[in-house]
């Protein structure tokens, strides 16, 4: 009864993590969106060559972000 209570208790009340993919088109807003969830304020950047990850933490939830650059229309 007492492990029951246990793994209940923490799948109510323990941090969850979830991953989120941000894919777009170049000069999107992906880096912008990602670092305004983080930071909370509007940053300047510049291309993302590659990827970046992050993570953010809303409420009892990690958040990683992966970040991934842009691709040019052909």
């Amino acid at each position: 009864m007492g492990l029951s209570f246990t793994k209940l208790f923490s799948r109510l009340f323990a941090k969850k993590e979830m991953r989120i993919l941000m894919v777009g088109l170049d000069a999107a807003g992906k880096t912008t969106i990602l670092y305004k969830l983080k930071l909370g304020e509007i940053v300047t950047t510049i291309p993302t060559i590659g990827f970046n990850v992050e993570t953010v933490e809303y409420k009892n939830i990690s958040f990683t972000v992966w970040d991934v650059g842009g691709q040019d229309k052909a």
